[in-house]
């Protein structure tokens, strides 16, 4: 059962999981399948853009299509943990679009990437010339995807 922001009422939830699932969306079309009148439509999805529910509009590249079928899971450990250290690593993790998501952890490593990557050449390059290269890291360990079984951008509002 999703948590719900009681902010957030059923036309707003409407209006998210549709741009959800098709961001494309025209305000006519959209207003016209949670039955409100474009105005009216219009008023809720610029409030929602306001209040930062709404972040930002994307297009979705198939990352196969694209010429990237794998996907790697880097558990990365620094050498400090300290704010400057921390601070330092991300500004630079940013710097590669390779890595398409970087989280920071509780636990025995210090952040989690997800890289996306051509073959084995390509993942060995990220691996030797990109994620080893970072400020502070001691410690890559990488674990390879061999398929997705389930993916999504669309969280359950």
């Amino acid at each position: 059962m999703p948590i719900r922001d009681p902010a957030l009422d059923d036309r707003d939830r409407a209006i998210l999981l549709r741009l959800q699932q098709d961001g494309r969306l025209t305000n006519l079309e959209l207003a016209h399948q949670i039955n409100l009148s474009p105005s009216a439509c219009l008023r809720r999805v610029k409030l929602l853009e306001e209040r930062g529910v709404i972040s930002r509009y994307v297009m979705l590249v198939d990352e196969k299509a694209a010429g990237l079928p794998g996907t790697a899971f880097v558990l990365i450990t620094l050498d400090q943990q300290g704010r400057a250290a921390l601070d330092t690593f991300e500004a630079a993790i940013q710097q590669h679009p390779e890595v398409t998501e970087c989280c920071l952890l509780a636990g025995v490593a210090d952040y989690m990437v997800r890289v996306v990557y051509a073959d084995a050449a390509d993942f060995e390059r990220i691996h030797t010339e990109i994620l080893t290269q970072l400020p502070g890291v001691v410690r890559v360990q990488s674990t390879l995807a061999l398929r997705t079984v389930m993916k999504t951008t669309a969280l359950p509002v």
